[in-house]
């Protein structure tokens, strides 16, 4: 056991400074599924004993997030407290970086807080690792109401016939732009941009204003994921990666072209912020335009945090992310997940907490969907006439621009995938600073991808 722990922990620090170098946090979500198996089932059914009944509970709740989040959370928490007299719950909030190498540290120590944000990417390690607890049987005997989500949501939390995680919101990947500087330059952007309509767009952009591209440096995997559903590839099969080499060649082709022409920014200004930071972000955060982006890849639940951490006087839009096949690459998706630690000592109340921030109107009157629409139908139907402008914007988008044009999420990422994603933005690096072309970068990426996932 003690080894295991220290493996996982020795994963954790290489993580952290892949991380620092501009390397994907995604490594630390494969030490956490190397973490030991808890020693208590987590599949237990409910326990009067383990709910903390007697004498005051102390619970901790971990997420990643913005300044946005990170308030409105912490005020729900703290009105559920007022609530429930005895009850205290500690926020633990991170930056996307940091969050899952703090997470895999927990789980190495059999220590993971009571609730946690889990994400769709990594909820199929953790699970069979044995770090979530099986919510079936509180949702069986009604602790955890689930009658106003949707039978196609619930089943994102699924795993095995167990459900461990409860829809956080509903989003989908939404493209952030100053639309300020671009509508004073004259520039129109529409949704269900392809690659060549984006690329001109970046041409546009730079030749008028000096303001250069970003595409998802750093943190690339889910953009990929995206990206290669226009041409009917999931990115992993049976213990090797969908397509083949030459197929994902139009994906590092945006980022070489990028670099010839010189509208992509240089990947150095990457080194000297939190990739996956909003506030550090390129779109809102820079001195000049030559460390600056115009745009953002990013979710639609992001837009109000996106829009206060922009500079004053500039307006953010949306669209869709650009793709070969846009409308084909199209989806929904849980923003995120909340669930229950299988270390936690208070399971029952845990629980209560969960189901007040899914399905409490004093809750989400704070939260306002911040997280994306809310999961629960009667809750979504409830603050849509209180959201705000932005808000309602972000409704809007899912409603009209995504919903009428995606299909199906592909399946959770397997075991591997995180080595995968790690691997990805390594050759994605190495192409930015010139040593690939979009060959070489496609053909390193798919060989060792195909390596590592033979091995799983």
């Amino acid at each position: 056991m003690k080894k295991k722990i220290a493996l996982l922990m020795s994963c954790c620090m290489a993580a952290a400074s892949l991380a620092g170098c501009g390397g994907s946090s995604a490594s630390a979500t494969t030490a956490a599924a190397q973490a030991p198996a808890t020693t208590q089932a987590a599949t237990t059914a409910p326990s009067k004993e383990a709910s903390g009944g007697s004498g005051d509970v102390k619970l901790t709740m971990s997420w990643w997030g913005n300044q946005v989040r990170n308030e409105r959370t912490q005020a729900a928490l703290d009105l559920y407290s007022e609530q429930n007299k005895g009850v205290t719950i500690e926020g633990q909030f991170s930056e996307w970086s940091d969050y899952w190498n703090k997470l895999a540290t927990s789980a190495a120590g059999q220590s993971l807080p009571d609730l946690v944000q889990m994400d769709y990417m990594y909820i199929d390690q953790y699970v069979k690792n044995n770090l979530l607890v099986d919510l079936k049987p509180y949702i069986e005997k009604g602790a955890l109401d689930v009658s106003n989500i949707s039978e196609n949501t619930m089943a994102s939390g699924t795993v095995d016939g167990g459900v461990y995680a409860i829809c956080a919101g509903i989003n989908s990947p939404a493209m952030m732009y100053n639309k300020t500087l671009l509508d004073k330059n004259g520039i129109t952007i529409k949704d269900y941009m392809t690659i060549d309509d984006f690329e001109e767009v970046c041409r546009q952009v730079y030749e008028k204003t000096g303001y250069k591209t970003s595409i998802v440096y750093g943190t690339a995997q889910t953009y990929l994921d995206y990206f290669m559903r226009a041409y009917d590839v999931v990115l992993f099969g049976d213990k090797k990666m969908g397509g083949k080499a030459e197929d994902y060649i139009p994906f590092f082709q945006m980022y070489e072209t990028g670099l010839k022409e010189g509208w992509l920014i240089d990947p150095g200004v990457f080194a000297e912020i939190s990739i996956g930071s909003v506030e550090q972000d390129p779109l809102v955060n820079g001195s000049s335009p030559e460390t600056m982006s115009w745009c953002a890849f990013a979710n639609s639940n992001q837009l109000t945090a996106v829009q206060n951490a922009a500079p004053e006087g500039v307006t953010i839009g949306m669209t869709t992310w650009p793709s070969p096949d846009p409308k084909k690459s199209g989806y929904l998706k849980s923003s995120q997940f909340f669930s229950v630690g299988a270390h936690t000592k208070n399971p029952d109340e845990a629980v209560k907490v969960l189901n007040y921030l899914v399905n409490s109107s004093d809750a989400n009157n704070i939260l306002l969907g911040e997280r994306g629409v809310p999961a629960s139908s009667k809750i979504a139907q409830e603050l849509s006439p209180k959201m705000d402008a932005i808000n309602q914007e972000i409704i809007r988008y899912i409603n009209e621009v995504v919903t009428p044009n995606s299909s199906p999420i592909n399946p959770p990422q397997p075991d591997g995938a995180s080595e995968v994603f790690n691997l990805l933005n390594q050759v994605q690096e190495q192409l930015c600073y010139g040593t690939f072309d979009s060959k070489a970068a496609a053909e390193e990426f798919f060989n060792s991808a195909n390596k590592i996932m033979s091995q799983k």
